[in-house]
């Protein structure tokens, strides 16, 4: 297949932002006054939205209203500090470097809501073209609905199967399954191997500069 396009998820795949989501969700936890969680245990609560999080962070039981309140409370905090540790992953530049060469276009979709997708973006991978870049909005489907994949398609006149799809989680690929793209899974994010090929991936990287190989 001549690719022409590769659609990154971006937490777990293009950035580590995994201490800043740990560390904001738990000092929100704190003031709400339940406990926090260790990092690691962060791997499992992300991927799925901000709402999502928090349900995953509070004790079970908590009705949707608590829920919403520790959402809108982790949005306020993250908007103060999602670039105290957030960085590129090793290998991403090299990787993004490659594409651009090969001018392949980029482009992000996320489940972190859009204005901090765009944010941080522009902050860290401004060298590299990506467009468009689309996060979490109101009143449309997150993933693993393949609705807004296919309209990054549609955006670029590409067809989906022309897309290689890149991310972390199981998300991550029945999304790229769902829109008929080619689901690459990343093994430097927050899950494992055996997730990643059981919801889909049809490629496992190691490393960013894995990819350019297999190009």
């Amino acid at each position: 297949m001549d690719y022409q396009a590769v659609l990154f998820d971006l937490d777990g795949t293009l950035l580590n932002t995994l201490d800043d989501l740990a560390d904001c969700m738990n000092r929100v936890l704190g003031r709400l006054g339940y406990a926090a969680h260790p990092v690691e245990d962060y791997r499992y609560f992300v991927g799925d939205g901000m709402e999502m999080l928090a349900a995953r962070a509070l004790p079970s039981g908590l009705s949707q209203e608590k829920v919403i309140q520790c959402s809108d409370a982790m949005k306020k905090e993250y908007d103060l500090h999602w670039a105290d540790k957030t960085r590129p992953y090793p290998g991403i530049s090299q990787l993004l470097d490659g594409l651009m060469q090969r001018q392949i276009k980029l482009a992000v979709l996320s489940n972190k809501p859009d204005p901090f997708t765009k944010d941080i973006i522009s902050t860290f991978l401004s060298k590299w073209h990506f467009h468009p870049v689309i996060g979490a909005r109101p009143g449309v489907p997150k993933k693993p609905d393949p609705a807004v994949a296919l309209e990054i398609a549609k955006d670029l006149k590409i067809l989906p199967e022309q897309f290689l799809y890149l991310g972390d989680t199981n998300t991550d690929m029945k999304t790229a399954v769902a829109a008929g793209m080619f689901p690459v899974g990343v093994l430097w994010g927050f899950r494992t191997a055996e997730e990643l090929m059981a919801s889909g991936a049809n490629l496992l990287l190691h490393n960013p500069p894995e990819l350019m190989k297999f190009l």
